[in-house]
């Protein structure tokens, strides 16, 4: 493409609204638990308040990939955000009015919930698009994606413990309605002109066959069942993203509250881990395809997860916990531009929308369980306890790779794997 052809505008764009977008979701990731925490001292029930989160993002990831074919990526996006502002907005609006009870608190990060996946999944599904259009590769668009994100955790999180410091978590809350409305006026205003995947001549072919909106669900997930590799890492994340869940919504907010000196500790532990993983992306992108995506890809994940749940474990202090957020983040910063590299050699552009939605739905099936279950944990065995277990348990799955074959087909060529994933996938005759 040449230089005069190239429009780099979209993908500044988009990634501009991704940051902004991630930095409230880190608001409501420190924010929530702590609210909960302050106002009824229960571990149990913030782990539940995390469980009511995040349920309705898996149904809506489970169920939303044909949805956002549909509305439209850009759509999906801004509607996603608009939602989340409203419903975030709600609680300090309500807190202050003294209606805000436990049920609605439960019912509003629930819609929350419901409405962050698909917008989430839309601008992962962009991406790939607007980096052909400004003229890179896919590996570091994803890299910058990903870098961006990182960056607005490292942000975020500080930025978090600092207003919930000065000002409560309640109104902490009002900032992050107010990312998630600038998030949605930017894609909307920003990329004008961006159909769907789906949408075109195959398009109306599968319509004229009937294929209707279920049929196009299970394409998705039968692309993600046939994709042996993608199929392996998304199960291996699943079980890890509930060990964050459990360690983010429930572990880290009890640790600060009782042994590291406040909210102010959440927000020092999250960002160092955030910066790192930042510094992790732009490495990646720089020297990353000079080594074995597999290599690094179990590499990273054996570094970046049960360290920190162990030296928490076992050296309490703010001091150990910031020093080894600070090694697993730089590893924890490679792995999602590797996954996100893969996704897209594998997937057909047609399918996107649909694979990506179900691989969201699938990384985050346990993830509900993770918070509920940390929270029963810590309730009932302790905290140190608690943060040994998650720590093992991490450690097993992070093995798992050196011994499962779907992972020894890395580096088969794409052709091969999703010629044997769209053969599970082909929809079948009436």
């Amino acid at each position: 493409m040449s230089d005069s052809a190239r429009d780099r505008r979209p993908l500044a764009v988009l990634l501009t609204a991704n940051v902004i977008s991630v930095t409230g979701n880190m608001l409501t990731l420190v924010a929530v638990p702590w609210f909960v925490l302050q106002s009824t001292g229960s571990p149990a029930r913030a782990g539940l308040t995390a469980f009511a989160s995040t349920l309705p993002v898996v149904l809506a990831a489970l169920l939303g990939g044909p949805l956002i074919d549909r509305l439209g990526l850009a759509v999906s996006s801004v509607v996603s955000d608009a939602v989340c502002a409203v419903a975030i907005g709600a609680i300090p609006v309500l807190h202050m009015a003294g209606g805000l009870s436990y049920g609605w608190l439960l019912a509003l990060v629930a819609v929350n919930g419901l409405f962050h996946a698909p917008g989430e999944t839309a601008r992962e599904v962009l991406m790939p698009r607007l980096a052909a259009r400004a003229g890179t590769t896919v590996a570091r668009a994803s890299s910058a994606y990903e870098g961006a994100s990182r960056g607005a955790r490292m942000l975020g999180a500080p930025l978090a413990g600092l207003l919930i410091s000065v000002t409560g978590a309640a109104d902490a809350l009002l900032v992050d309605a107010a990312t998630f409305a600038a998030s949605a006026l930017l894609i909307g205003l920003g990329i004008r002109g961006e159909p769907a995947p789906g949408r075109g001549p195959r398009k109306a072919a599968e319509k004229a066959a009937g294929h209707g909106y279920l049929a196009e669900l299970r394409e998705g997930y039968a692309y993600l069942v046939g994709a042996r590799l993608l199929f392996a890492v998304v199960v291996m994340v699943m079980v890890t993203n509930a060990l964050d869940q459990a360690w983010s919504a429930v572990l880290l907010p009890v640790d600060a509250r009782e042994h590291l000196g406040g909210a102010t500790a959440i927000g020092v532990v999250s960002g160092v881990f955030a910066g790192a993983a930042l510094t992790g992306s732009l490495l990646y992108g720089a020297f990353g395809h000079r080594v074995s995506q597999r290599g690094l890809f179990i590499g990273a994940f054996l570094a970046c997860g049960f360290p920190k749940s162990a030296v928490a474990a076992f050296l309490p202090g703010l001091t150990p916990l910031v020093v080894a957020c600070a090694v697993s983040g730089l590893f924890a910063g490679v792995l999602n531009p590797i996954i996100g590299t893969e996704m897209v050699r594998l997937v057909p552009e047609r399918l996107r929308s649909r694979v990506f939605g179900a691989v969201t739905s699938g990384v985050l099936t346990a993830v509900p369980l993770g918070g509920l279950l940390g929270g029963l944990l810590v309730q009932y065995a302790g905290l140190r306890t608690g943060m040994a277990t998650v720590s093992a348990v991490y450690l097993l799955t992070t093995l798992s790779p050196l011994v499962l074959p779907a992972f020894r087909h890395w580096d088969t060529p794409p052709g091969q794997e999703a010629a044997a994933a769209a053969s599970v996938a082909a929809p079948r005759p009436a």
